[in-house]
């Protein structure tokens, strides 16, 4: 019989994260999908995914990052190690309902979030998939260095695209230096599926063909759809399908 349920959990700083959560049993595996920038637990591809697992009996989970969705705090609170408190408040929780093989799908943002958990906290997680991942999130290289004094002046910037209108704290790029890219290929040992549109304009392909020809992983697959865009939500339910194709060749029998 599948359960599905709202969830409430804490962080190590006693944030409040709000979450759905769907399983047959505990001893199934778990899906996790980690949300971009200004999106939140209730996306298309969260849903295509969610319908996948159900196919398979396995679990699935989404939770809104810290200053998203439902969960507390605003945009300005948004950093990189809040992000990673987030995914391991949440893997912390999964671990508590008897879920031992945990998968991680991380969408541009929670790209990021995914690969770097996956690299800080090895043999948690038992592969990834990637959708369109920012791989180098807090660096914000399509600012120009005025920019980016501007913006430490300031202490705000806004971000305006077709998707979001919001403002995000310097403190979020100040974390750049914690977090290198250089350092992330060098620790990331997790084996993983990449999904990149080639039409995407909010980060390029070439960023996910980086990761892959320098990641030290040896099982890093990369798919590249020619008229993808940076959402691919046109490709959600092939995306779920493959990830979970993926998955269940890192299964224990």
């Amino acid at each position: 019989m599948r359960i599905q349920e709202i969830i409430t959990i804490s962080t190590q700083q006693q944030q409040r994260l709000r979450g759905r959560y769907a399983s047959f049993s505990a001893q199934s595996p778990l899906v996790i999908f980690a949300h971009g920038l200004g999106s939140t637990r209730n996306g298309e591809k969260a849903h295509a995914l969610e319908l996948e697992c159900e196919k398979r009996v396995w679990a699935f989970a989404a939770f809104d990052f810290h200053g998203h969705g439902e969960s507390v705090g605003t945009m300005q609170d948004l950093r990189g190690s809040r992000l990673l408190e987030d995914l391991k408040a949440i893997t912390d929780w999964a671990t508590t309902r008897g879920h031992q093989t945990i998968f991680l799908v991380g969408s541009s943002m929670g790209g990021w979030a995914a690969s770097w958990f996956s690299a800080l906290h090895v043999g948690r997680i038992t592969a990834c998939a990637f959708i369109a991942p920012a791989f180098r999130f807090l660096e914000f290289k399509r600012l120009t260095e005025l920019e980016r004094e501007t913006w430490r002046q300031m202490g705000s910037l806004e971000v305006v695209n077709q998707w979001i209108d919001l403002a995000l704290d310097y403190g979020l790029h100040a974390e750049a230096e914690t977090y290198p890219f250089d350092l992330l290929v060098e620790r990331f040992h997790t084996p993983s599926l990449i999904f990149h549109g080639m039409q995407d304009d909010t980060v390029s392909y070439h960023l996910s063909l980086e990761f892959a020809k320098r990641c030290t992983a040896t099982e890093i697959q990369l798919w590249l759809i020619n008229n993808g865009d940076h959402r691919l939500n046109a490709h959600k339910e092939m995306l779920a399908r493959a990830s979970c194709d993926f998955f269940a060749g890192w299964i224990s029998p």
